[in-house]
């Protein structure tokens, strides 16, 4: 996937797991989602009452025949294993999570993706062959029990001041309400949990993030 088709895939990017879709079956959350215009997914299945073994294998693959059916880019986090496992398109880590370097050599061909929240992790997630960065939290979330300090629109913005041209996507707390801002700031997508995967409709909430991205992003080229 080249940087622009990354770019774009970025737009409105949807990362849940069964304890992010209010108890209901994540395979319709994820379906609606599709509906309304999410355009990447991310598989993260953490969190009180996460699948294991087997069953996280089998809801995975199911997320995954999903995504392939739309031509949409499935991302597994945390376990390059499982990402391989699936046939995902990509594998996104943690600051915690194995090296991006070791990540990056066991993937030849996926799209590694590395959460960033400063100028430091940034650059040396790039250095180490990451196709694009998760920054955040943008804003207060309950979604990431170990979240860090939250960065703001700013810290964003600042990321690209000091030269980071790579794909970025924020993440944390952003909705329909404040994806502007993020986007303003510089990023090519909003990565979102709660406001679409807990969302009473989350086919209307998809598409309410998706025209709000569109637009703002349309606005911005055309400046």
């Amino acid at each position: 996937m080249s940087p622009g088709q990354l770019r774009a895939a970025l737009r409105l990017y949807v990362v849940l797991g069964s304890p992010n879709c209010a108890g209901r079956d994540p395979v319709q959350v994820l379906a609606a989602a599709l509906d309304g215009g999410v355009t990447m997914v991310q598989f993260r299945e953490k969190g009180p009452g996460a699948l294991q073994g087997a069953a996280r294998r089998a809801l995975g693959g199911e997320l995954r025949r999903l995504c392939d059916q739309r031509g949409v880019p499935f991302i597994v986090n945390d376990d390059v294993g499982l990402a391989l496992e699936l046939g995902a398109d990509g594998v996104h880590i943690g600051q915690e999570d194995e090296a991006a370097v070791q990540v990056r050599r066991r993937t030849s061909g996926l799209i590694v993706g590395v959460s960033a929240h400063n100028q430091a992790e940034a650059e040396s997630a790039l250095a180490a062959g990451a196709d694009y960065l998760g920054v955040g939290p943008m804003y207060a979330t309950r979604t990431k029990l170990d979240a860090r300090e939250v960065q703001g629109p700013a810290g964003l913005a600042r990321m690209r001041a000091a030269g980071i041209r790579a794909p970025l996507v924020g993440i944390g707390g952003i909705d329909a309400g404040n994806a502007a801002a993020v986007l303003a700031a510089g990023a090519d997508g909003a990565a979102v949990v709660s406001a679409i995967a807990a969302a009473r409709d989350p086919r209307a909430a998809a598409a309410e993030l998706s025209r709000a991205t569109a637009a703002v992003l349309g606005a911005l080229r055309q400046r």
